[in-house]
């Protein structure tokens, strides 16, 4: 009889954690499908002629916008060593089914320090699009990452290339309304800002299969911190006496993020009670 119990008693306790699940996973659906039907309702966006004006202008050596061009290049040197890494390393801190996306985390990034450093040697509308279009590839390649390493792989895996697809479809529709005259930034926006609601959402919910999810939080940390520089430009611009601007940091703490997910990979180890 207590070996029956007992069964009955792990029989419920897998029940029990399945319905969580479950519960879990219909908020987390449930809350994509709000934001998505809430933005529909709100009037078209165009892009603000004042975001290309940046309050570092300065022109060095012949480059115009110097800092912000010339800090792109983190981007760059981060992308290429995680890209290095996952090609030619073993990444004890990194699931082998979930490479690819991994892969494109990375090279995201690589194509975000070229793409960003045409935009800022003539920030307007039309460069904006090679600026914003690798843009997507990290920030969607990531959530195929968390989603895998937290939720399950296989759904993080198939989630990856549908992903990438809205992402880049989101920049080229708003290139095309622009382009049209009645720009419409919303679903960029969504694209953007709604992973970096859900990312938390899901570290909370869901244990990971990897240990130490602390390094994930600093990466959101350090998205949080670029976006912050962003919005104070011109304000860090001054406090900094002219040495520096907002948006240069913004590059520079950006990239360290994404050296913090490159160590991430190297440092984590399998979590003993995966999910």
């Amino acid at each position: 009889m207590s070996d029956r119990g007992a069964c009955r008693r792990q029989t419920c306790a897998r029940a029990e954690n399945h319905l969580t699940r479950r519960r879990k996973l219909i908020l987390i659906n449930g809350f994509v499908v709000f934001v998505v039907v809430a933005g529909s309702f709100f009037p078209p966006v165009p892009q603000d002629p004042q975001f290309h004006d940046f309050a570092d202008k300065r022109e060095i050596l012949g480059i115009p916008n110097f800092w912000n061009v010339v800090t792109n290049f983190s981007f760059v040197l981060v992308g290429l060593l995680g890209i290095h890494r996952l090609v030619h390393g073993t990444l004890r801190g990194a699931l082998d089914e979930l490479r690819l996306a991994y892969l494109y985390i990375f090279l995201g990034m690589l194509l975000v320090g070229i793409g960003s450093s045409y935009y800022h040697l003539d920030p307007s509308n039309r460069t904006l699009l090679w600026d914003r279009m690798p843009l997507t590839m990290p920030f969607m390649a990531f959530v195929s990452v968390l989603v895998g390493e937290h939720i399950g792989v296989t759904v993080g895996r198939r989630l990856l290339w549908p992903l990438l697809v809205v992402g880049v479809a989101s920049v080229v529709y708003w290139h095309w309304t622009e382009a049209a005259g009645h720009g419409d930034l919303r679903p960029y926006a969504i694209v953007q800002f709604l992973p970096m609601v859900l990312i938390p959402i899901v570290l909370l919910l869901f244990p990971s299969r990897l240990s130490d999810t602390g390094y994930i939080w600093a990466v959101l940390g350090a998205y949080a911190l670029a976006k912050l520089l962003e919005v104070a430009d011109g304000i860090v611009f001054d406090a900094l006496g002219g040495a520096i601007s907002g948006h240069s940091l913004k590059h520079l703490i950006a990239a360290l993020g994404g050296y913090v997910f490159l160590m991430a990979l190297q440092k984590r180890r399998p979590a003993e009670a995966a999910p």
